[in-house]
């Protein structure tokens, strides 16, 4: 109603949007839940780039991937939908913008057409032989995801959704020519130095075994050191980010070494963080690894040499 304030009309101001009441009516009908039918046998591995998150199981390329959704719906309630539904999606993500996403690939399967649900209902589904060529990767700025998608659309209120990930490796092909890698590293009238290590492909519980020749030394060497570094490359252009980490330090000598003295090296990967070597992605991303060579003077002064070797997978898990 109107009221009158010296001629002029005023309307009351319409009462504060109560967020809970639309809840109340739309929301909270129902909770969802959707799990992977997986052999006891199947492996399993902790998500994350630390390795410090929820557990999630194992997958390679041409397998099926199975499970089942659970939609429960609260007691005395009713659930009007516009369908539900179950998508595999493999998904390249910007880690530092979580709105750049691509998915290379979605598959979806209907369970229920649209109409009220009444009662809790559980749905089996099932995804054949689905490709999964990429492997799962957690970088720096760019990550690869394999996910189940449930989905309840609703018409007058958000969709209820609940994602399931789970990891995909897959074993690489070992290679048919693996050269060794001899290199040379020179001052000029200071330091003379050649490296080699006895093959330029490893796979991820490999070890590297070498040998550092000093040739000529004039100067005063503290320390050498073997560095694994992971150079992640993604974007394109002039929005290209590169990404140089350096997963582990090994010091191989301490000290000045003698003229033709040769320092042996053994390197185990299997205690890092290695991943396989990864070629241009979906467009998307690269990852490659290094051996660099370090050797610091007693001035602090750093001399290296990087040389590229290539990494395959030879285990699941």
């Amino acid at each position: 109603s109107l009221s009158q304030c010296g001629g002029i009309s005023l309307i009351p101001s319409p009462a504060p949007f109560d967020h809970n009441m639309l809840q109340g009516l739309f929301g909270g009908a129902c909770t969802v839940d959707i799990n992977l039918d997986a052999e006891a046998t199947r492996k399993t591995i902790q998500m994350g780039r630390d390795q410090m998150g929820e557990k999630s199981y194992i997958y390679t390329d041409g397998e099926d991937v199975a499970g089942s959704a659970i939609v429960s719906i609260r007691p005395g309630k009713k659930l009007d939908h516009q369908g539900i539904k179950v998508e595999l999606i493999g998904q390249v993500e910007n880690v530092t913008d979580r709105v750049e996403k691509y998915d290379f690939f979605t598959i979806s399967k209907d369970l229920e057409p649209p109409g009220p649900l009444l009662e809790s209902k559980q749905f089996k589904w099932k995804f054949g032989a689905v490709d999964k060529s990429c492997e799962t990767y957690w970088g720096v700025h760019v990550r690869l995801r394999y996910f189940v998608r449930l989905t309840v659309v609703r018409s007058y209120a958000s969709n209820v959704v609940k994602e399931r990930d789970f990891v995909v490796q897959n074993l690489g092909i070992p290679p048919e020519v693996n050269n060794s890698i001899k290199m040379e590293v020179g001052i000029e009238d200071c330091l003379h130095i050649e490296f080699e290590y006895n093959q330029s492909k490893y796979h991820l519980k490999d070890v590297v075994v070498g040998k550092v020749y000093f040739l000529l030394v004039r100067i005063r060497i503290k320390h050498m050191e073997l560095d694994i570094i992971r150079r992640e490359i993604s974007g394109a252009g002039s929005n290209q980010v590169t990404e140089n980490e350096t997963l582990t330090k090994f010091e191989i000598m301490d000290g000045i070494p003698g003229k033709t003295e040769s320092i042996p090296v053994r390197l185990y990967l299997s205690g890092f963080d290695c991943g396989p070597t990864m070629k241009n992605i979906q467009n998307k991303f690269s990852v490659k690894y290094f051996l660099n060579l370090v050797l610091v003077d007693e001035e602090d002064r750093r001399y290296f040499k990087q040389q590229e070797i290539m990494l395959w997978r030879k285990k699941i898990g």
